[in-house]
């Protein structure tokens, strides 16, 4: 007679299952709450002291690590020596494990959760079970998820045994898990200790979806979640309208999310390949729109709408006059959905609160390896240092302040010229600073006098003053650091520049 021992958490379906277990003519064995929940049932389950010849100790922290249990997993069926030492100590085969584990993450989530109750809650015997489960898959079959209770059980009824293509597809998805697992045990560990950067690294994310493609056709792609994830995420965000949203959809969302975040006014920001094409902010959400609208009124279309606060119908009804292809806000008023919700394949997001930052690490590939480091969260410091002869007026702090939360986001070298908080040309990426300033004053047209400028990076040189000069922008704020600050000051002195060395820079490569 086959057995298979049977040790859940998720009891979804498995009475179910178990019972046809039974009836196809296997013997269960079974652990704790699963063997009550399979006797309430009617269905017959040796209780695993049976087998292990042991009781359950330490209120239940040790049960089934035993060689009644172990040895009868991980013996090779087909090796002589193996099974005389099975049949020597009196050792039953157990041809099939089917477990999940205590609830780590859900444990991680819960508010207020005590030290001593996530410590509880990291399985120690069930990882140890289904991996060797896993490792012997040539002859023992392995189930973690109630959704393969029905494969196998087809190809049981089918064949009388499983075949080895699904015995491996099932030991793959256990080191998965287990890895997984383990790496949220370990962020636990690490957080506990403060350590930001280990000697060992474990990324734990979980597979929310497959994608078309990535950032081109050819490209194959798929979107991976965190296991801890607040509000205000794309992640998190309940799709209410439109087709599936693609990688560059959730690349581009995930950078607008981030700009918007900035800004505690009601702010919208445009954005293109990841990059912002227009920011504005304002009185209400429509007004911040037109703003951001203004900057660049071709390179938003077909782009990507982030939003602080609700889509209103009057702000819809503007949005609408476009192709856009994301909307992504806290919420969506009735009279807004029914708007946009006329424009087929128009993507709306809703993603709640948005009044915290993202803390995560950022993580970049690198040839060979990975490079992590902290998000770009500084904040500016309240004495910032005003080093020309001019003082910034009141309107001018407000602009240069603005265009300070917008330049951090661009690539560098990264340039922002506003004004009434509305950005009015936007230059990054850029590999020389002159040819970044050179852009945004083109692009800015002739609503640049009496705007501002922000820089991520000091000026080497006084030429990017001197042309802003000339253009009209009335006050600059950068980092500040080069040996050349001297000379920059004293153009912007000549010009009647007003400009604040921040000592921050915020480059972005």
């Amino acid at each position: 007679m086959k057995r298979a021992l049977i040790s859940v958490y998720d009891k979804r379906g498995i009475v179910d299952f178990a019972r046809a277990l039974v009836d196809l003519g296997w013997q269960i064995i079974s652990t704790g709450g699963t063997f009550l929940e399979l006797k309430r049932a009617g269905i017959d389950a040796v209780p695993i002291e049976e087998v292990t010849k042991f009781p359950e100790i330490l209120d239940g922290r040790v049960k089934t690590l035993n060689p009644y249990i172990h040895g009868a997993l991980l013996y090779k069926r087909d090796d002589e020596g193996h099974c005389k030492t099975i049949e020597d100590m009196g050792i039953s085969s157990i041809d099939m494990v089917v477990n999940n584990l205590y609830p780590f993450e859900e444990t991680l989530k819960k508010p207020n959760v005590s030290h001593e109750e996530i410590i509880e809650n990291i399985d120690i015997g069930g990882p140890s079970m289904i991996r060797a489960a896993a490792k012997n898959y040539k002859y023992v079959t392995v189930i973690i998820d109630p959704q393969d209770y029905p494969r196998v059980l087809e190809e049981l009824k089918e064949k009388g045994d499983t075949s080895l293509k699904t015995r491996l597809y099932l030991a793959r998805k256990v080191y998965n898990y287990t890895a997984y697992y383990d790496s949220l045990i370990s962020s636990y560990f690490n957080s506990l200790d403060q350590v930001d950067f280990p000697d060992y690294l474990s990324l734990g994310y979980k597979l929310k979806n497959t994608l078309r493609y990535g950032e081109n056709p050819h490209q194959k792609a798929a979107f991976y979640i965190k296991p801890h994830i607040n509000e205000g995420s794309v992640a998190m965000g309940k799709q209410l309208h439109g087709k599936e949203l693609s990688f560059n959809n959730i690349n581009d969302g995930s950078a607008a999310l981030d700009m918007v975040k900035e800004f505690t006014e009601a702010t919208i920001v445009a954005v293109k390949h990841a990059n912002p094409c227009g920011i504005g902010s304002g009185k209400d959400i429509l007004e911040a729109y037109l703003k951001a609208y203004e900057c660049d009124r071709e390179s938003i279309y077909g782009g990507i709408i982030a939003a602080n606060r609700e889509i209103d119908e009057e702000t819809a009804n503007e949005m609408s006059k476009i192709f856009l292809e994301v909307i992504i806000a806290p919420s969506f008023s009735q009279g807004a959905l029914e708007i946009l919700t006329k424009k087929k394949n128009l993507r709306l997001i809703e993603v709640g609160k948005l009044n915290t930052k993202n803390e995560e690490m950022e993580v970049k590939n690198a040839s060979g390896g990975i490079l992590i480091q902290d998000k770009d969260l500084k904040e500016l410091a309240d004495d910032l240092k005003v080093v020309t002869e001019r003082r910034p007026t009141e309107e001018e702090m407000e602009d240069l302040l603005f265009a300070w939360k917008a330049v951090k986001h661009l690539k560098s070298n990264g340039v922002v010229i506003a004004k009434n908080k509305g950005t009015l040309g936007i230059s990054g990426g850029e590999v020389n600073r002159f040819w970044a300033v050179e852009n945004a004053i083109k692009r800015a047209g002739d609503k640049i006098r009496g705007s501002v400028l922000a820089s991520d990076g000091f000026f080497p040189f006084k030429d990017s003053i001197e042309a802003l000069g000339k253009a009209g922008v009335s006050a600059i704020i950068q980092p500040g650091g080069s040996i050349r600050d001297e000379e920059v000051i004293e153009e912007a002195n000549r010009h009647n520049i007003a400009m604040i060395f921040t000592g921050i820079r915020h480059f972005k490569h």
